[in-house]
């Protein structure tokens, strides 16, 4: 049974970092995508933050290209989101995703499996 499990997400003033990491365990992966997704109340969950595990390749939203950097650890098949320069519009419930393979959308309907959720919250 694959497991994603999260950590990371909290509470920060505007212009904070918080770092989330996602773990991935039950299985061995052969060449995943994985990433971040958000979803603010109201509004659709969107992809903030995708690795390709095949080449390094990664992808960005606009709304936080530099500022946010994805990375990972093949060993530990893991992957980290490092946020800085937080934002009040920042504020969502962000999930980890992954996809046994090589992902072709940046769209939630390309991910095979999720985590549960962690909270980022941005005062201001």
């Amino acid at each position: 049974q694959v497991q994603l499990v999260e950590s990371g997400g909290g509470l920060v003033q505007a212009g904070g970092s918080l770092r989330l990491s996602c773990a991935a365990s039950g299985r061995t992966f052969s060449r995943p995508t994985m990433g971040w997704f958000r979803q603010a109340p109201g509004m659709e969950r969107e992809s903030v933050s995708l690795i390709w595990w095949s080449d390094g390749s990664t992808s960005y939203a606009a709304s936080v290209k530099g500022r946010f950097t994805i990375s990972r650890d093949n060993a530990k098949n893991t992957v980290y989101l490092q946020m800085n320069s937080l934002k009040p519009e920042d504020t969502a419930i962000y999930y980890c995703a992954l996809k046994d393979g090589v992902a072709t959308t940046t769209y939630p309907s390309g991910f095979n499996y999720w985590g549960q959720g962690t909270q980022v919250t941005v005062s201001s």
